[in-house]
């Protein structure tokens, strides 16, 4: 995957973002409201070429937050959406991007339900925000991040199988 423009998105609550996309070596997330966002894969690594930022291995990521490097765990991707989750622990608060569709993600602080996000593993990435909710800049940059970086949505265990299935069948 090349090095993308730079995309800037107009976000309902927080404005103008940019994501910037350097092939799968690099996601970064920046705008005039919002705390910078970086997450960066260890040079060397080997890219999987289904995964935007290029693995899901915490020990290959580097997520930086306002110049502060925080801890990322996604989880390895499997069979059910749950195994599709990332999480970021930042400032006491705990985010989860967690798939809930087949195309969108949820994101959450502390278990309270922010926005929904969709993104197909380019710089384009759509949030829904939560109305009533309080929202902090610091929600949309680390939203933006990881559905840029992971992508969004997947499908049910159910329908693997199926797929799984019929794709063996002669």
């Amino acid at each position: 995957m090349d090095d993308a423009p730079p995309t800037t998105l107009e976000d309902t609550r927080f404005g103008a973002i940019t994501v910037r996309l350097e092939g799968q070596e690099r996601v970064a997330v920046d705008g005039p409201g919002i705390p910078p966002v970086s997450l960066a894969r260890a040079p060397g690594s080997e890219p999987d070429p289904q995964i935007r930022i290029g693995t899901r291995d915490p020990e290959h990521l580097t997520l930086t937050i306002d110049g502060r490097t925080s801890p990322l765990l996604p989880a390895q991707g499997r069979l059910t959406r749950s195994s599709y989750r990332v999480e970021v622990e930042h400032e006491g608060a705990r985010y989860v991007l967690l798939p809930d569709s087949v195309p969108g993600s949820r994101l959450t602080r502390d278990g309270t339900h922010l926005g929904d996000f969709t993104a197909d593993g380019d710089a384009l990435v759509i949030a829904e925000w939560q109305e009533g909710v309080d929202l902090r800049p610091l929600d949309a940059s680390v939203g933006y991040a990881l559905a840029a970086a992971f992508g969004t949505g997947a499908q049910p265990m159910w329908m693997m199988i199926v797929d799984g299935v019929t794709s063996a069948l002669p």
